[in-house]
């Protein structure tokens, strides 16, 4: 026999020698339109590749995490959060025996969404849709009409249901319905928060005297010590609850960290004279591209032109949006 033809036996003897009981097994694939499996890959793996191989993926690499248009190579972006955060994931599948697969697979594909401007890009966005009657924008909701709508001129990436459902519930208040998803979901967290310090440190937007001492104390000096201490946790603590937790102490000192970061950088005074430039454009774009439709590139043809012009400037990477700003709001012989 071909060893190809035994490749989904093997992975699945393989799982139910290797797995824990509660993790998810990568057969059957759970898709909206069916396809045969791939002789060398598990659904998950396909999944894993179409959305690194999508162009919304390629443009995260020029996309801001916290900073608009940093001076500075080392500061993170969309993609090197996304890379980060699945790393941190995948060790902590490993760690607890789950699917190592399905948990990179959501961890790539969680921000496929996020429109440029980070935070402040992501609260421009929801007003400017809101201002026009729409229901608002969370980039949890757009990453899974990215995969599902938008991918592959409007056909979608036909993702497994189990990838789709980490995505969305990345965030937000309904825990995802895998252990995997839920592993993402926290990893998250753990990931930008630690990285965001230390480019607001890069930024010079806090000192190392400015961290609360406590958490600090508690959960290392270094991001790399944070990261250790936090992830040790998760696994000790999930382990023994068969679900994907922290403890009260190390979970408690997280989250404080984490509104530290909203108050001193995410929400501070930086950030808030950001939020203005980054409102002024993306308010301008929405307001001119929804008076001229036409303009609008005509990915998914049954969307309302609300949902069209969202859609537009949501894919755009930081520098797209600020070229089309400007070629709308500074004359042409001024631009050389």
């Amino acid at each position: 026999m071909p060893l190809t033809a035994s490749f989904a036996d093997r992975v699945r003897a393989w799982e139910d020698e290797f797995l824990s009981p509660p993790a998810t097994r990568s057969y059957p694939a759970r898709r909206r339109e069916q396809e045969p499996d791939s002789p060398l890959r598990t659904p998950f793996q396909r999944d894993r590749d179409r959305i690194v191989h999508s162009k919304s993926f390629r443009r995260l690499k020029h996309k801001t995490q916290v900073f608009v248009a940093p001076e500075g190579d080392h500061y993170r972006t969309r993609l090197t959060h996304t890379l980060e955060a699945c790393g941190i994931a995948r060790t902590v599948a490993r760690a607890l025996a789950v699917n190592e697969d399905l948990t990179e697979a959501i961890g790539l594909g969680h921000d496929l969404g996020h429109p440029p401007f980070g935070h402040a890009g992501e609260g421009a966005l929801d007003d400017a849709v809101r201002r026009h009657g729409g229901a608002g924008f969370k980039h949890n909701q757009h990453s899974l009409r990215v995969v599902e709508a938008l991918e592959r001129d409007g056909r979608g990436l036909n993702l497994t249901e189990q990838v789709r459902d980490g995505i969305l519930n990345h965030t937000g208040s309904t825990a995802p319905a895998t252990l995997e998803g839920r592993i993402v979901k926290l990893v998250d967290r753990v990931a930008y928060i630690n990285h965001d310090i230390d480019d607001a440190l890069r930024a010079g937007i806090l000192a190392p005297g400015d961290l609360p001492a406590a958490e600090i104390e508690l959960l290392g000096p270094t991001g790399s010590a944070r990261i250790d201490t936090l992830v040790r946790d998760i696994v000790d603590r999930s382990e023994a609850a068969g679900d994907i937790v922290q403890s009260e102490e190390i979970g408690g000192a997280m989250l404080r960290l984490r509104k530290f970061m909203f108050d001193r950088v995410y929400l501070g005074p930086q950030a808030r004279r950001e939020h203005d430039r980054v409102e002024r454009a993306m308010h301008g774009l929405f307001d001119h591209y929804l008076a001229h439709p036409e303009e609008v590139p005509s990915a998914g043809a049954d969307a309302t032109d609300l949902q069209r012009v969202t859609d537009y400037i949501a894919g755009m990477t930081d520098r797209f949006c600020i070229a089309k700003f400007a070629e709308l709001t500074i004359p042409e012989e001024a631009r050389f």
